[in-house]
């Protein structure tokens, strides 16, 4: 009998080990996928926000708590299930599927950057001033569709980091991603949001130091949006790049990978800081590529006759609405411009 029960504590104590090793194995597989998703991550936490503006503060939480539960759902519900599909019958696919979103990563990066250094700036939909549900679910439903196509960016980088795991480790790690990051993202977005709130109650507190802090976060918090989005956009363009060097080699066009690891080699030889040097000239080049391959798809997509059309449109709409005079419910009796739906004119 007591052979029997230390055999049985034997198998427990491995079957225990097991399972550290195995949770082990899924937070080092969830770290390493988080990470090269974070480019992505960066700017969905910056271009989420924009979403409440102009609602009443007292909407904001249950606002971006909704687009959260979408955004889970996304992932949970639609893109797992047939990325890991896909990976476990046709993973030659998902180096096509991820240069296409590395690609429109490098889009997006190129196109604010020459929107910013030719001084056009995309317009602004006017503040989603939400006056009841259905103004409220049309904001939601926009938020969710574009945190869809992010969503799918994060899913799909990460699943490429840990595609050598059986199908389960797979989706245990990509479960563990998609609830991290949504998390993540949205609860800093939560923060954000409310950081000029707190502000405006810490400046009615009666110390100074708090008063004066508050004051500091309330002016401070347009400037840190900016500065979110300028990381933001360098991200996409650094990570697309990336993705688009990498691919180029496993689909046999080596010259690119092959010009950067000649020179990331004897800058990672470099002791101590070598890691360091090596992981910068790396960046550097996929930033670099990624902004030349955006400014590519840019340049295309305003020749094409297609490109031409979508801004004569907008620029007839924003026209047309202004030459009305038409205001908004509660506007001070300016002309509406093009994205009157209270949508940012983002997609990634």
């Amino acid at each position: 009998m007591s052979g029997g029960l230390v055999a049985l504590l034997d198998d427990v104590a491995a079957l225990a080990r097991l399972a550290a090793a195995s949770a082990d194995d899924v937070a080092a597989g969830a770290a390493k996928a988080s990470a090269k998703a974070a480019g992505v991550v960066i700017d969905d936490a910056a271009v989420t926000p924009q979403y409440v503006q102009g609602v009443t503060p007292n909407r904001e939480l249950p606002i971006i708590k909704r687009i959260a539960f979408g955004s889970a759902r996304n992932k949970l519900l639609i893109i797992l299930p047939v990325l890991l599909i896909l990976s476990q019958f046709v993973p030659w696919i998902l180096t096509p599927i991820l240069m296409l979103g590395g690609t429109y990563l490098c889009f997006e990066g190129a196109e604010k950057v020459w929107e910013k250094l030719r001084g056009h700036h995309a317009e602004k939909g006017e503040p989603a001033v939400v006056r009841g549900k259905t103004a409220e679910d049309a904001v939601v439903k926009g938020a969710i569709t574009t945190d869809f196509i992010l969503s799918c960016e994060i899913m799909v980088i990460s699943l490429n980091e840990v595609a050598d795991q059986a199908l389960l480790s797979r989706a245990i790690i990509l479960v563990v991603v998609a609830i991290g990051i949504t998390v993540l993202v949205y609860g800093a977005v939560a923060l954000i949001v409310k950081m000029d709130d707190i502000g405006l109650g810490l400046t009615q507190k009666e110390s100074a130091g708090k008063q004066r802090f508050g004051r500091l976060l309330v002016a401070g918090m347009p400037r840190v949006l900016d500065f979110i989005s300028i990381v933001g956009t360098f991200a996409m363009l650094w990570v697309g790049g990336h993705i688009i060097l990498v691919g180029l080699d496993e689909l046999g066009f080596t010259v690119f990978y092959d010009f950067v690891h000649l020179l990331e080699v004897p800058a990672a030889a470099v002791p101590v800081v070598g890691g360091l040097l090596g992981w910068l000239v790396n960046t550097f080049f996929s930033l670099i590529l990624g902004f030349i391959w955006g400014s590519i798809i840019v340049a295309v997509l305003h020749v094409l006759p297609f490109g031409r059309k979508h801004e004569r449109s907008e620029s007839d709409t924003g026209s047309v609405a202004a030459g009305s005079g038409e205001a908004g419910p509660g506007s001070t009796g300016s002309g509406r411009t093009g994205g009157s739906t209270g949508r940012p004119d983002h997609a990634g």
